[in-house]
């Protein structure tokens, strides 16, 4: 057993009167609100300016965006390599510094050229760097209550980022224009995380003599679980390689589960204002849709977040998958405020179990230990995904006229990874040296 020190090494540790883990998440958590300039929910409200200023079509605008984030989810694996060599807190502070400069570059863009390397940017380092680095950290410092933990993230996110950032950046618009609205954008960055993850952030407990949790034992002296059980009830920790871990199926089938709800939400959030517009409502109800769906994103956030330190997180990836099949087949039927409201809270669930699942289930399957160098590789697989959904939607909007006949068949494909999901167990490594298996 490895008793918890009752005098932290670091000053401003010692200095906080609760465990510093709770610090931890809200470093984490401002990181995750922070990435919203380069989210999709947050640049959709600038895509029909953008349009309408460089007088491109949307076609060429979805395929920039598309091609944007393809090549930013390509540095992931090394982010999340440098993560496990330098720590989150050097990564979250680069990055930041780095992202907040892209965001005022969008401020200059004058042309396509300029805003395809504006979005490679803002796609690569918020969106991508930054959340993962953001979430590394979190999961560092928590193991039992990470499912709440990450949860409380989830939810402050969906109501800081999703509810307030494009309603912000709305009003932005209407007062000023959407350049500036991007240095505005690039100031907050600038302004609140870099400072934030340079002061506060911290790798890992066991740097300063603490151990995850606050717990008095160190997780490794615990026994272990398998799938059936409850995973609050037995905390410890089985490091796997990414090596390992890709040798499993559990890793593929949820990661592709994870990666086309993250396709098909983006491809609906990307051109959102065009989809109620289509149904005959306007720009400012879908700007305002965003407040039903950030609500219960993060009300599902809090719920399924504490749910998840009790059963196993893919049962909630398969909930979350039929709910996404359900808002696509709504989006060509919103014939009022009320169904675009519901159609709001059904993105809300589908988004805050996803957002709750992919936040905590790499590193309760696989460990911390290359927590950076998994995610790494996730991340890329599930911004590779969203990236394949703005392109399609426009291009189909351009050629048919509506949006119909690709969100009819892009329905069926959560429905066959949900029922996929349903099939693999959590991961067990039975003996080191011994090859992974799923359970």
């Amino acid at each position: 057993m490895t008793p918890q020190p009752s005098q932290p090494d670091d000053p401003l540790i010692r200095r906080v009167p609760v465990f510093y883990g709770w610090v931890i998440l809200g470093v984490g958590l401002g990181g995750m609100v922070m990435t919203s300039p380069g989210q999709t929910y947050a640049v959709s409200i600038f895509i029909e300016p953008i349009i309408e200023d460089l007088s491109i079509s949307r076609s060429l605008v979805s395929s920039l965006y598309t091609m944007g984030t393809l090549v930013g989810s390509l540095v992931l694996p090394l982010m999340g390599r440098l993560i496990d060599r330098r720590g989150p807190r050097f990564v979250i502070t680069v990055v930041a510094l780095i992202f907040g400069l892209a965001c005022v570059y969008m401020g200059f863009v004058a042309n396509a050229v300029m805003l395809a390397f504006g979005f490679v940017a803002i796609r690569m380092f918020g969106q991508g760097s930054l959340m993962l680095a953001s979430q590394n950290l979190i999961n560092r410092w928590w193991i039992a209550r990470r499912g709440l933990v990450m949860g409380i993230a989830g939810m402050a996110m969906s109501v800081i980022g999703l509810g307030g950032f494009p309603n912000l950046i709305h009003w932005l618009i209407g007062a000023f224009d959407w350049h500036t609205a991007y240095f505005v954008l690039g100031g907050l960055v600038l302004g609140l995380m870099v400072p934030l993850g340079f002061v506060f952030a911290r790798n890992r407990p066991e740097d300063h003599g603490l151990n995850p949790d606050g717990r008095a034992t160190d997780p490794s002296d615990t026994a272990d679980a398998d799938d059936d059980t409850p995973l609050g009830a037995s905390p410890r920790e089985v490091n796997w390689t990414l090596d390992e871990a890709i040798r499993t199926g559990a890793f593929w089938v949820v990661a592709l589960g994870v990666a086309v709800k993250a396709m098909l939400s983006t491809g609906l959030t990307f051109h959102i204002v065009s989809i109620f517009q289509d149904n005959g409502l306007t720009a400012d109800a879908a700007a305002a849709t965003f407040v039903p769906i950030a609500v219960t994103t993060a009300l599902v956030n809090l719920s399924s977040g504490a749910l998840a330190d009790h059963i196993q997180p893919r049962f909630l990836l398969v909930i979350a998958l039929a709910f996404q099949a359900v808002s696509l087949l709504m989006a060509t039927h919103l014939t009022s405020i009320a169904v675009a409201i519901a159609y709001g809270a059904t993105l809300g669930i589908t988004d805050g179990l996803t957002r709750t699942v992919n936040s905590m289930i790499w590193a309760t399957y696989f460990g911390r230990a290359h927590l950076g160098s998994i995610t790494g590789i996730t991340s890329t697989v599930v911004i590779f995904g969203s990236a394949l959904g703005p392109m399609p939607f426009g291009i189909a909007r351009d050629l048919m006229g509506s949006y119909e006949t690709v969100l009819a068949f892009s329905a069926v494909i959560p429905v066959g990874l949900g029922l996929a999901n349903l099939w693999v167990r959590r991961p067990i490594k039975e003996t080191e040296g011994a090859a992974p298996r799923d359970g």
